[in-house]
């Protein structure tokens, strides 16, 4: 049964650059190892009629950031494990070399999960 990551994140506006790159160069690691696909959305229509509870007031976006939806799928919780180890273990994943770069998204707000699919059409 596949299997995806998912994530909430709130991006300043003026660091939407610098995360687009981060995004893609994730992308190109998770695919490499086996991702299945990788999607990074950015927040367009965030007041839909009669909801009241949205992504905005779930992870607290302030006036100047968007939020990204974002997930990763793989065939299954045992491949989402695999990749994501070869993908910790890739040099251009290593801490050290980000760690004089802040990251352009408040991570007391980044939101994460694994999950199993349930429906899928």
């Amino acid at each position: 049964m596949r299997y995806v990551d998912g994530f909430i994140l709130c991006v300043k506006k003026n660091q939407l650059k610098e995360y687009k790159k981060m995004a893609q160069l994730g992308a190109k690691i998770w695919k490499k190892y086996g991702a299945l696909e990788y999607m990074e959305a950015m927040a367009d229509d965030m007041t839909p009629e009669g909801v009241t509870f949205t992504f905005p007031k779930a992870a607290k976006a302030k006036p100047d950031e968007v939020v990204f939806f974002s997930f990763i799928v793989f065939k299954s919780r045992k491949h989402r494990d695999a990749v994501n180890k070869k993908v910790m273990a890739d040099p251009k994943m290593q801490p050290g070399q980000y760690k004089d770069k802040p990251m352009p998204f408040d991570m007391k707000r980044f939101s994460y999960g694994g999950f199993e699919v349930f429906v899928e059409a």
